[in-house]
């Protein structure tokens, strides 16, 4: 496994807010610093490409377009270098802290670790929603905040995101005919169930290649098939140490 240990960089925009208020507010939350070298007190004019990139589209509305657009400050926090043991509880709390900035006036939040957005009030939801979850309910919470899925590399559809929750990376192997309107929200219920499983089953720890996997007890039957990360460079933000897991072909 590798030696590399992920961190949250979490874009923050606003307008009016400054940057050590910025910085007050996610501190209340336990490990979150401003990263002053980056933080800016200017707009950036990247941001409204950044954040189509970042699938914002799937929860954006004109009001958080508009809030991109708008925007005149910058704000970089950092989580610690996340233990894995840890990471999900740091994913949670900052989940938290995301929600706090949105109610104090920052306007629109990116995560750099993982090239996922929201829209404010999908950003609000689910925080209130992590905030009283337990188990299988907050794994998905954390899942859908922080993990950014499905991206299509024309063999699989794969996640980024899951080295912030201390996991793999969950794949899942398929044709392009099920790329469909109907069949693409299937294949990412099937990659969700197994991020489930990776983050609340005792057993995920044990997979081995080739190991079987059903997405219910008469379910058709998966091959897991395990890895190291190679998608990008270890010093990259989105690098996973921890691998990935592979749904292959039902047998």
């Amino acid at each position: 496994m590798s030696d590399a240990i992920p961190r949250h960089v979490l874009c923050v925009l606003s307008s009016g807010l400054d940057l050590s208020e910025i910085e007050r507010i996610a501190a209340d939350f336990g490990g979150f610093v401003l990263d002053r070298e980056y933080s800016q007190t200017e707009p950036d004019p990247r941001m409204p490409k950044a954040f189509e990139a970042s699938m914002a589209g799937a929860s954006f509305d004109d009001s958080d377009w508009d809030a991109v657009e708008s925007h005149d400050t910058v704000g970089y926090l950092l989580s610690a270098p996340m233990m894995r043991e840890l990471a999900a509880d740091t994913s949670r709390r900052l989940l938290a802290a995301t929600a706090a900035l949105l109610r104090s006036g920052a306007t629109a939040v990116k995560n750099e670790s993982s090239g996922i957005a929201h829209g404010r009030d999908r950003w609000l939801a689910l925080a209130d929603r992590a905030a009283s979850a337990e188990d299988e309910d907050l794994a998905d919470a954390l899942v859908t905040a922080w993990v950014k899925r499905p991206i299509y590399d024309g063999e699989v559809l794969y996640s980024c995101g899951m080295h912030l929750l201390g996991a793999p990376e969950v794949e899942i192997e398929v044709d392009e005919e099920q790329l469909t309107e109907d069949g693409v929200p299937d294949l990412v219920a099937h990659l969700d169930t197994l991020a489930t499983y990776l983050l609340t089953d005792p057993r995920a720890e044990e997979i081995e290649d080739g190991a079987g996997f059903r997405m219910a007890e008469d379910a058709p039957r998966w091959s897991l098939r395990t890895g190291p990360y190679d998608r990008c460079d270890e010093d990259d933000l989105f690098f996973n140490p921890y691998g990935y897991v592979r749904l292959t072909r039902p047998q």
